[in-house]
This record gives C-alpha cells, sequence and structure tokens, in this order.
C-alpha cells in the first residue's frame, strides 16, 4: 500500500460525485503545467471504465485533497496515481457487488462498460450514481481491485484518440486560460514586498524612513508599511503599483535603503571554496573490504557545476485575503506543496493550521522550489494590513531571479581502478554540495524568505538533503548504476549557505551523472572500447537488461557511431545513461552537436524505459522538457553572485537556450504494461548534460569538466590542454 492511501485510506477522500453526475477525483499532487492532472484522469477513468470525458481532476486544496506533501521527485504517478488506481478500483467493485445482490446473480455475471453495469440475463442497468451509497465513501479502501494491464489496454483501444487528449491545452493555446496571474478577485488590491539582495543585512535608516515618507504622501498608495527588513507597499492599481517598482527598484541600484555584504565564493574556483566549508560527511555505499584489489591502473577525476537558477518566464504570483476579523486567512498560490506552504503560513502567523486554507492555481510551471511560497507569505503578510481585501502579488523579473532558491554548486570527485583487461573494479565517488532542500513545512520553524526577515525573524533553515529512501539530495545518483565490485560513495553536505539554495530538477542527479557518464567516456578511451561497448560490458547481471535494452535503442534510433570518416569539422556525438535515483526510470541519450564559435546541438535521441505509461504524450512531453532544460544548464547557465546579492537578474546577465537554439528531438518509449509507472520529469536531465559533454569530447577533444560549456569555457577548456584524466 502506498503512503499516500496509508494516510488517507477513506475512498470519499479520493472520488466523488459532482451534482451532475460527474466523477470528481481528488488528489494532494499539483499540476505544474506537466500535465500531470491528465494522467491522474486516465488512471481513474481506466479503473471506473469510463471516458476520460466524465473524470473531473479537482484542483487540490487544503479544503478538498488529501496532504500529499510536496510535487517533486517524479512521483505524481507512482504515489497519488497508484492510489487514485486502488480507489477507483474499489468503488467499481464495490458498485458491481451492490448490483450483484441487487439483481440477485453472482458478481461475475455483472458487466461494467462505459461506466454502466449491467446483467445480461435480467437486461438491467445502473450507474455509478445509482449503486453508491453514503456508506460506500466511508469505506476503506481495498487494493486487491486492481484490473490487469491486458483490461487496461483493452479499455483504452475502445476510447477516441481526442478523449485521450489533455483538456486544457486548447485554452492554453488560445490564451484563454486562466491562470493565477489572470484571477482577479472583488475588492482586489496590488502589492509587492521589498527587500535587500541578500539573506542578511542592515537597513540604512534615513534612505528608508524617507522612502516611506515619500509612499505614504503618493495618493495611489493604500498602505507602505516597513518591517524588519521588509518594505511592504499595497496599491488599487498594478499601474500604480509599477510606478512606485521602478522608483525603488532605482534607489536600490544606486545603493539606498539597505547595506548588503555577504560572503561570495569565488564563481572561478567553487571547489575549493565548497571543501573549504565545515561539512557534515555521511557515507552514502561502501561495499568495499581491505583485500588488496587487483586493478593495473587508477584513475582520478574531478568536475563541477555552478549554482543555478529556476528563471522560469512567468514571474510567481499569489493571492491572499484575511477574513472573519483576521481570524481565517485563504491563499491563492502555485506552490507545489500546499499542505506544507499552509503549515508554515500558520507558524509564520501564530494562528491554528485549520484557519489557514491554500488553494492551488496554475501558474508558471517550475521543477524544483522556487519563489512560489515566498510570494504568498508576501501577499499574506500584505493582507494584514487591509483585512477583509484580497491581495495580490507579482514578483518582478529582477524579484524572481533575485531572490528565488538557487540550486546549489556541486564538486564531484571519482577515482577508479580498471584491470589488465579493461573493466571497472574499484569505483569511489566524492560529493561536496550545500543540502537541496530548504522547502516550507519541514522544520520546527518557518521556511518562508519574508519569515527570515521581518522584525522578529525567525532563524534561516540550513539546506538539507532528502532520504536516500526517496532518491537523496546532492548524493542523487551518485552510486554507479554499472556492475563493478568495490563501491564507495561519500557525501559531504556543506554547512554554510551564504545564499538561500534548495531544490531543482532532479536535484544532485545531473551533476552527479554528468561527471560519472564522462569519466566512463574517459575510461573507455584509456581502454580503446566503444563507449557504448563498455557501458555494455558492465551490465552484464540479472537485472539489468532493462538498461541494456534503452542503451540499444538509442544507440540504434541514432545509427550510432562516434567516428565517421566522412563527418565535418567540429561534429561530434555523444552517449550517457542513468537510471534515475537508481530507483527509477531508465534514460539513455545520444546528443549530435557542432562545435564552431559555440556549441549548437543538432539532435538528441532518448530512450526511457518508464515501466507502465499512462499518457504517451505528456510523458514524451516531460521527457523533452527535462533533456532541453538540462540542455540549457548545460550550455548557459551560471549564476553571478555578488556581496549585495544575485546579480545575474536579468534575462541579459542569466541567458537560457532560446527556440532558435533548440535541437531536434526523437523519443522512444519502451512500455513495459505489467511493471510499475516511473516519473517521466527528470529521467532524462543528467544523461543529457553528460552526452552534451561527451559529443563535445568527440568533436574537438577537449574534455569538458566544469559546467556550463560556454565559448569562454571552451576556449578555458582549449587553451589549458586537458589530460583525460589524473593517474
Amino acid at each position: 500500500m502506498s503512503e499516500s492511501l496509508k494516510a488517507h485510506p477513506f475512498l470519499h477522500q479520493w472520488l466523488g460525485l459532482s451534482a451532475s453526475g460527474q466523477v470528481q477525483a481528488f488528489s494532494g499532487k499539483v499540476d505544474l503545467g506537466q500535465g500531470i492532472s491528465h494522467a491522474l484522469r486516465l488512471i481513474v477513468a481506466q479503473e471506473l471504465r469510463l471516458s476520460p470525458a466524465h473524470i473531473d481532476m479537482v484542483p487540490a486544496s487544503t479544503h478538498t485533497s488529501p496532504d500529499e506533501a510536496v510535487t517533486s521527485g517524479s512521483l505524481s504517478v507512482q504515489h497519488s496515481g497508484a492510489a487514485l488506481r486502488c480507489a477507483a478500483a474499489h468503488w467499481r467493485e464495490m458498485c458491481r457487488l451492490t448490483m450483484s445482490q441487487r439483481c440477485g446473480v453472482d458478481v461475475a455475471a455483472v458487466a461494467c462498460t462505459n461506466g454502466e453495469f449491467s446483467v445480461h440475463v435480467t437486461n438491467q442497468t445502473a450507474s455509478y450514481a445509482e449503486l453508491t451509497s453514503a456508506e460506500m465513501w466511508q469505506s476503506t479502501i481495498d487494493t486487491t481491485q486492481v484490473q490487469s494491464p491486458h483490461a487496461r489496454q483493452d479499455f483504452e483501444a475502445s476510447q477516441t484518440q481526442a478523449s485521450m487528449f489533455r483538456p486544457d491545452v486548447a485554452s492554453k493555446v488560445f490564451g484563454e486560460f486562466e491562470y493565477i496571474h489572470d484571477r482577479v478577485l472583488p475588492g482586489m488590491c496590488h502589492g509587492m514586498v521589498f527587500r535587500p539582495g541578500t539573506l542578511a543585512a542592515e537597513v540604512i535608516a534615513h534612505d528608508m524612513q524617507a522612502l516611506v515618507s515619500y509612499l505614504q504622501s503618493q495618493p495611489s498608495v493604500l498602505a507602505a508599511h516597513h518591517e524588519g527588513l521588509l518594505l511592504g507597499v499595497l496599491t488599487d492599481t498594478e499601474y500604480a503599483l509599477s510606478r512606485i517598482v521602478r522608483h525603488i527598484e532605482d534607489g536600490v541600484a544606486q545603493g539606498k535603503y539597505w547595506r548588503c555584504n555577504a560572503q561570495v565564493p569565488d564563481a572561478n574556483d567553487l571547489p575549493t571554496w565548497l571543501k573549504a566549508q565545515t561539512l557534515d560527511t555521511t557515507v552514502v555505499f561502501d561495499n568495499t573490504t581491505s583485500a588488496q584489489t587487483t586493478s593495473a591502473q587508477h584513475v582520478r577525476v574531478e568536475f563541477h557545476r555552478p549554482y543555478l537558477q529556476h528563471a522560469s518566464i512567468g514571474l510567481c504570483c499569489a493571492l491572499a485575503q484575511w477574513t472573519d476579523d483576521e481570524k481565517k486567512l485563504e491563499v491563492w498560490s502555485h506552490s507545489q506543496g500546499i499542505y506544507n506552504l499552509r503549515r508554515d503560513v500558520a507558524l509564520a502567523f501564530d494562528m491554528p493550521t485549520e484557519q489557514v486554507q491554500v488553494s492551488h492555481v496554475e501558474g508558471a510551471g517550475c521543477y524544483g522550489h522556487n519563489g512560489a511560497d515566498d510570494v504568498a507569505f508576501d501577499a499574506a503578510w500584505l493582507a494584514k494590513l487591509l483585512p477583509g481585501r484580497p491581495v495580490r502579488v507579482q514578483w518582478t523579473r529582477q524579484a524572481e531571479l533575485g531572490h528565488a532558491p538557487l540550486a546549489p554548486a556541486m564538486a564531484v570527485e571519482i577515482q577508479a581502478g580498471l584491470s589488465a583487461e579493461g573493466h571497472i573494479e574499484e569505483w569511489t565517488q566524492t560529493v561536496w554540495s550545500q543540502g537541496h532542500g530548504t522547502r516550507p513545512g519541514r522544520g520546527k520553524t518557518p521556511a518562508l524568505l519574508g519569515t527570515w526577515q521581518c522584525a522578529d525573524p525567525q532563524p534561516v533553515t540550513m539546506a538539507v538533503n532528502a532520504a536516500m529512501a526517496v532518491g537523496g539530495g546532492s548524493e542523487r545518483n551518485a552510486q554507479p548504476p554499472y556492475d563493478i565490485g568495490s563501491v564507495k560513495v561519500l557525501n559531504h553536505r556543506v554547512l554554510n549557505m551564504p545564499f538561500r539554495v534548495s531544490a531543482m530538477r532532479a536535484l544532485g542527479a545531473p551533476a552527479n551523472v554528468f561527471a560519472a557518464e564522462s569519466f566512463m567516456d574517459e575510461l573507455a578511451l584509456r581502454c580503446s572500447q566503444d563507449p557504448l561497448a563498455f557501458r555494455l560490458a558492465h551490465l552484464r547481471s540479472a537485472g539489468q537488461a532493462r538498461a541494456v535494452a534503452v542503451l540499444q535503442t538509442a544507440a540504434k534510433m541514432s545509427g550510432w557511431t562516434t567516428h565517421s570518416a566522412d563527418r565535418p569539422e567540429g561534429w561530434g556525438r555523444g552517449l550517457a545513461y542513468a537510471r534515475y535515483k537508481n530507483t527509477g526510470a531508465y534514460c539513455a541519450v545520444v546528443v549530435e552537436l557542432v562545435v564552431a564559435e559555440k556549441v549548437k546541438l543538432h539532435k538528441l535521441w532518448i530512450a526511457t524505459d518508464l515501466g507502465c505509461v499512462v499518457d504517451a504524450n505528456g510523458a514524451v512531453n516531460q521527457i523533452e522538457g527535462g533533456a532541453l532544460q538540462a540542455a540549457s544548464w548545460a550550455l548557459n547557465e551560471a549564476t553571478q553572485l555578488s556581496a549585495q546579492g544575485i546579480t545575474s537578474n536579468s534575462w541579459a546577465s542569466y541567458p537560457i537556450l532560446k527556440f532558435s537554439d533548440m535541437p531536434a528531438v526523437e523519443v522512444s518509449l519502451m512500455s513495459h504494461p505489467h511493471e510499475p509507472s516511473l516519473g517521466a520529469g527528470e529521467c532524462s536531465s543528467g544523461p543529457t548534460c553528460a552526452a552534451i559533454a561527451n559529443a563535445i569530447f568527440d568533436a574537438i577533444g577537449v574534455r569538458m569538466r566544469a559546467m556550463p560549456f560556454t565559448p569562454d569555457n571552451l576556449l578555458k577548456a582549449i587553451e589549458a590542454d586537458q589530460e583525460p584524466a589524473h593517474s
């Protein structure tokens, strides 16, 4: 039984019927644009044998939804999908039993087709609504009623192609969908919270006093409030607020209002800074022995990546309203964890949790912890200034890039021992990184930026890593997926956080896979073996068949060859593989690119094994999106820091991959209907970063050990004429 069902075992917690007869499905997982609502809708439809058009996915809310913590880790189908499948199957079989008792026949004589129960011998029919009693909604879900994969496939074949498509796509394409940014509530006003660019700072008192006086003199300003490091402003219109924002941002650019002096890691030598900090060291995995190995040669390499930013094109936004004499608070947010946000908001305002309600409204997609929770606190904090009126807060681009948590910088060192026959006998992978999580709802004090900067500030939450049971954080995918006799993995969590860091898509996996799969290519070269053949030679044990299959499929898709006699100058291909978290989806990527004045991607071939695929279109979209975001990390992205804060706070200073840079992408889904479903959103990130690095080496013979692979970094690598590895 899934953890979701253990916590919420009753049918009414997952399913319901509307007054119009539509099936209502409830999930604590939220839609970030990844289409998870549609995948869950299809699961319910499969089990109820109803058209997906008859299933309404109710937007997640603490009013109605089960508490499923955070939408993260590529676990929505695995966790919420499994729970909804069991709930729907239980409801179907309870209705079948009721129908059999009503008609006086055996349960096996009751058929369920298109959501209608029928008994052939008596010519009787009934719907879910007609067969469901109040007692049935209170029943405990029986998890043994899920139908076979063959029955699901038969049902899917009976559905029209149109019914299987996402119902939200058309309205989004034509600009009719209501995102949180579009929501207008009666009497709504507009606000902004201004803060320093660093976690700690000193207010420049005379500047701040003058600014508050100026704001209070403006007829368009409803309220101006200074508390601690925060300055809040409310106006009646968004236009009036935009003028205030420009005035204050101009002052900040002149060094007014706050004095900041953050410790700044050296962007040109991040590994040295990471290793020099106080560390919390853990042994992630160790099957080594004291016995002497027979390795003929030892090789050591080191790789690193910079701090990264979420850089969502859409901005963080939230609405909040205090009612009932400030005793109740309603928040509308695109948070990934509505219950976690509710808990920390209640802590922040010292009020009972049940008096805070959080409803999810779709906003800009983000894989990880961006500013959505912080802007929700900002809206609630400002709304206390005007009780009864809803307040809308939307961060500016400068705030979005300057205040949201960063993905931690990482350094990864790998040492390996090779036998005389060219087989890896030893592997030690060591990681240095801050923790990958400062999300709300997990500590004794609130993990919301505003609560750390108010007049009575809460302690700053130090970043931690997720438990290895759910994949870990900085150590995610640090254990190699290959057949290696002696393996040791060490993780050094950095206990210093001058800039806030937290979760970003796939956490530590992209850096660890980038390092490990680049190293696999180096070792293959040392052993004079083809990179594909070298990997397959280390995937021969029982249980590796699915890994072998994705590698062979990617190779077949791409017509794999590492050296073509007639290839153009600067042309290269690279290959990489990983199983996400070592327990999730299997993914192999081949990249074709050209290195000229910069790296230009030509095509990506991606083979993925997701187990039972629920929504093929959605899965392909997720895999493509993960690969393209990883390509942007690999080629473009690096946070710029100063003592005053994050300076890469515009598209000019933090460029992301553009449409003109996009390669062709071909995805192969290797479905296994009898296997559990595995998440698609993060499995392609690590292999894509590594495959790009390997393709660059194939193109120009230079090994990239530091992301991003910008023209400047390419030139540095070429000038350094790096050796493949240190023996």
